[in-house]
């Protein structure tokens, strides 16, 4: 028999029907971080505290074993420990009201997820980039910028591989460059596997004219090599090369305008503590009329081995 009037339809009760926030706004976060996927990521979710200490042990030395004696004991040394403090709490929100929400299309919706994933992967990205250059002078940091204080500045290198003079010309990445990046690393007994190279958008206009890149350049992607999920371009000595737009510009005091942080570093160089994951919630608030989405995530990240990582400059 044909149904009666007057009945509840999807149409008529769009309010009460959810939508799926978390999900796409998790996934267009993963879309869009480079940095984090690249260090040792410590899952603390749920764990209470605002600060995590990491053992930091030295390594000992072997001793010839001499016959009828005693072996040679190892003390453990000096263990001063690293602190992460977890104090960075990031947030996007966006307060829909009805009238908006009934009329608009679909695309505002994914506008909106994809926005704040964009947001907050950027701001971590950002944070872990900072973090792995470390540096125990202290700077100021606004709009992706660093600026060191006083006249003293880190220890960091040029592109061609020489120490970086403040106020001199800046060279761009070269393939010497690159070697001599390579065997700082080497010299300390960093490990070759889990290195990277990040970079600026500018310095891959650089590598694409570097044979030593081009001949072995990846061609084609799939999964979860594709250059637009997670920035890789290719590999330059074994070494998977990111790009990543959060890579900082330098300004100091009497320094060449302009400058772009890269780095080349191995994963166990930096740490990201996650004490809340990416998390999503949407309220409706009837005094408004509204939904209220807000996306936020909580987490710390600190460089763990300064040898593990070197820091160079390239002109913007």
């Amino acid at each position: 028999m044909p149904l009666g009037t007057n009945n509840v339809t999807a149409a008529a009760v769009p309010n009460f029907i959810p939508q799926l926030w978390s999900d796409e706004i998790i996934a267009a976060y993963k879309a869009n971080v480079t940095a984090r996927n690249l260090v040792r990521v410590l899952n603390h979710n749920g764990k209470k505290g605002n600060s995590i200490k990491l053992p930091t042990p030295t390594r000992g030395d072997a001793t010839a074993k001499a016959a009828s004696t005693q072996v040679t004991l190892i003390a453990h040394g000096t263990d001063t420990g690293v602190t992460v403090s977890i104090n960075n709490h990031y947030e996007y929100s966006r307060l829909i009201e009805d009238f908006a929400d009934v009329q608009a299309l679909e695309s505002l919706r994914r506008f909106y997820t994809d926005d704040a994933g964009y947001a907050i992967g950027k701001r971590v990205d950002s944070d872990v980039i900072l973090a792995t250059a470390g540096g125990t002078l202290s700077y100021t940091i606004s709009n992706n910028t660093i600026a060191y204080s006083g006249s003293t500045y880190p220890t960091l290198y040029e592109g061609d591989g020489t120490t970086w003079d403040v106020s001199a010309t800046i060279t761009a990445l070269t393939d010497a460059g690159a070697r001599a990046h390579i065997q700082r690393l080497d010299d300390q007994n960093v490990p070759f596997a889990n290195r990277f190279i990040l970079i600026p958008p500018v310095v891959k206009n650089t590598l694409l004219g570097l044979a030593r890149f081009t001949e072995n350049a990846f061609t084609g992607e799939s999964g979860s090599g594709s250059t637009l999920r997670n920035g890789l371009i290719g590999n330059m000595y074994a070494m998977p090369v990111y790009v990543s737009t959060q890579a900082p510009i330098i300004q100091t005091s009497g320094a060449v305008a302009n400058q772009r942080l890269c780095l080349m570093f191995q994963q166990d160089a930096t740490v990201l503590v996650e004490q809340m994951g990416l998390r999503v919630q949407k309220q409706y608030k009837q005094e408004w009329l509204a939904d209220l989405l807000t996306a936020d995530t909580i987490y710390g990240t600190k460089q763990l081995r300064s040898t593990a990582v070197v820091p160079f400059v390239v002109p913007a």
